[in-house]
Protein backbone atom coordinates (compact mmCIF):
# COMPACT_ATOMS: atom_id res chain seq x y z
CA UNK A 1 0.00 0.00 0.00
CA UNK A 2 2.94 2.92 0.92
CA UNK A 3 4.82 1.48 -2.09
CA UNK A 4 1.48 2.82 -4.31
CA UNK A 5 1.10 5.91 -2.54
CA UNK A 6 4.81 6.53 -2.75
CA UNK A 7 4.79 5.47 -7.13
CA UNK A 8 1.64 7.84 -6.69
CA UNK A 9 3.84 10.34 -5.44
CA UNK A 10 6.34 10.26 -7.77
CA UNK A 11 3.75 10.49 -10.71
CA UNK A 12 2.13 12.90 -9.64
CA UNK A 13 3.60 15.22 -7.17
CA UNK A 14 0.76 17.50 -5.83
CA UNK A 15 -0.80 14.10 -4.19
CA UNK A 16 1.93 14.93 -1.33
CA UNK A 17 -0.36 17.29 0.69
CA UNK A 18 -3.42 15.10 0.72
CA UNK A 19 -0.92 12.20 1.98
CA UNK A 20 0.35 14.91 4.49
CA UNK A 21 -3.34 15.98 5.48
CA UNK A 22 -4.49 12.48 5.55
CA UNK A 23 -2.44 10.85 7.58
CA UNK A 24 -2.41 14.02 10.08
CA UNK A 25 -6.12 13.59 10.32
CA UNK A 26 -5.85 10.13 10.98
CA UNK A 27 -3.38 10.57 13.82
CA UNK A 28 -5.07 13.37 15.44
CA UNK A 29 -8.21 11.22 15.34
CA UNK A 30 -6.70 8.22 16.78
CA UNK A 31 -4.63 10.40 19.52
CA UNK A 32 -8.10 11.61 20.87
CA UNK A 33 -9.61 8.70 20.91
CA UNK A 34 -7.03 7.27 22.85
CA UNK A 35 -7.33 10.11 25.16
CA UNK A 36 -10.79 9.50 25.36
CA UNK A 37 -10.51 5.68 26.10
CA UNK A 38 -8.16 6.51 28.94
CA UNK A 39 -9.06 9.95 30.78
CA UNK A 40 -12.72 9.71 30.41
CA UNK A 41 -14.47 9.04 33.55
CA UNK A 42 -17.15 7.36 31.74
CA UNK A 43 -14.41 4.51 30.88
CA UNK A 44 -13.81 2.00 32.89
CA UNK A 45 -10.89 -0.40 32.86
CA UNK A 46 -10.36 -2.03 36.06
CA UNK A 47 -14.18 -2.93 37.47
CA UNK A 48 -13.25 -4.49 40.38
CA UNK A 49 -11.02 -1.79 42.22
CA UNK A 50 -13.12 1.18 40.97
CA UNK A 51 -16.37 0.18 39.91
CA UNK A 52 -17.90 3.77 39.04
CA UNK A 53 -14.88 6.37 38.44
CA UNK A 54 -17.26 8.86 38.01
CA UNK A 55 -18.52 8.96 41.53
CA UNK A 56 -14.76 9.18 42.76
CA UNK A 57 -14.59 12.61 40.44
CA UNK A 58 -13.72 16.27 42.19
CA UNK A 59 -15.65 18.91 41.19
CA UNK A 60 -12.75 20.96 40.54
CA UNK A 61 -11.33 17.80 38.05
CA UNK A 62 -11.57 19.19 34.55
CA UNK A 63 -12.01 15.91 32.57
CA UNK A 64 -13.28 17.78 29.14
CA UNK A 65 -11.31 18.46 26.34
CA UNK A 66 -11.80 22.38 25.88
CA UNK A 67 -14.38 24.08 28.48
CA UNK A 68 -15.26 27.64 26.93
CA UNK A 69 -16.36 29.82 30.33
CA UNK A 70 -16.58 27.05 33.04
CA UNK A 71 -13.80 27.86 35.95
CA UNK A 72 -13.53 24.34 37.54
CA UNK A 73 -11.29 25.93 40.64
CA UNK A 74 -14.53 27.57 41.58
CA UNK A 75 -16.93 24.80 41.55
CA UNK A 76 -18.24 22.94 44.15
CA UNK A 77 -19.91 19.68 44.85
CA UNK A 78 -24.00 19.66 44.90
CA UNK A 79 -24.88 16.23 45.34
CA UNK A 80 -24.32 13.58 48.48
CA UNK A 81 -21.23 11.72 48.69
CA UNK A 82 -21.38 8.44 47.60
Amino acid sequence: MFRMMFNQAKKHPSLIPLFMFIGAGATGASLYVLRLALFNPDVSWDRKNNPEPWNKMNPTDQYKFYSVNVDYSKLKKEGPEF
